[in-house]
């Protein structure tokens, strides 16, 4: 029982000074960060809504495209992030309308022009934020160190691991919060400065 104890522990060592001599592969990656193309699509609401508000639900991508390089060492791979391309902002709107109010008529036209200018809000939050989410994944990035793999196989299980580190990285979840915490300001600041006077005129 002692002696298998002690060779898995020579193991971990051994695994441990292979993964060491990685980390004179780590360079800083490139990083390019892109907003998302953005479409709208409007549906009117079965349910009753606010006759002066529709709604707008918002989806928030954050993708990664990952490039690594791959070095040869003693007893397996060095798994090295070379460059991120991220795709980060709004990419579909979905606004939604009471059914109450017939397409193209001034009513519809009134709620769905408010509407917009909440859409205009979400993404000025990604516009002004630029260096922030810019800065917020090339930190990410930067943190990961080269991932030491026994085998080829293995290549994409480090990509992977690559890629949770990076959404998952401290700076990465601070980003997020920052972007719903001002889109949320935004939005409540497009509804109190709304008079309704546009809808209004159509009665």
């Amino acid at each position: 029982m002692l002696k298998y104890f002690i060779v898995f522990i020579f193991c971990i060592v051994n695994f441990s000074v292979f993964a060491d001599s990685c980390v004179n592969y780590k360079t800083a990656p490139k990083i390019n960060v892109l907003n998302p193309m953005h479409k709208t699509s409007v549906v009117l609401s079965d349910e009753p809504m606010d006759k002066y508000h529709g709604n707008v639900l918002a989806t928030l991508i954050e993708d990664y495209d990952i490039v690594v390089d791959i070095f040869s060492s003693d007893g397996g791979y060095c798994v090295v992030l070379k460059s991120v391309d991220a795709l980060i902002g709004y990419n579909d709107f979905s606004v939604k309308i009471d059914g109450s109010y017939i397409p193209g008529s001034c009513s519809y036209d009134a709620i769905l022009n408010h509407e917009k200018k909440h859409i205009d809000a979400y993404l000025s939050v990604i516009k002004d934020l630029k260096s922030d989410i810019e800065n917020s994944v090339f930190n990410s990035a930067n943190s990961v160190m080269p991932i030491f793999v026994q085998s080829r196989t293995d290549i994409d299980f480090a990509i992977e691991e690559i890629n949770h580190k990076m959404t998952n990285h401290p700076e990465s979840i601070l980003m997020k919060q920052k972007i719903n915490a001002a889109q949320e300001i935004r939005n409540k600041r497009v509804d109190q400065n709304e008079d309704n006077s546009e809808l209004k005129s159509c009665f």
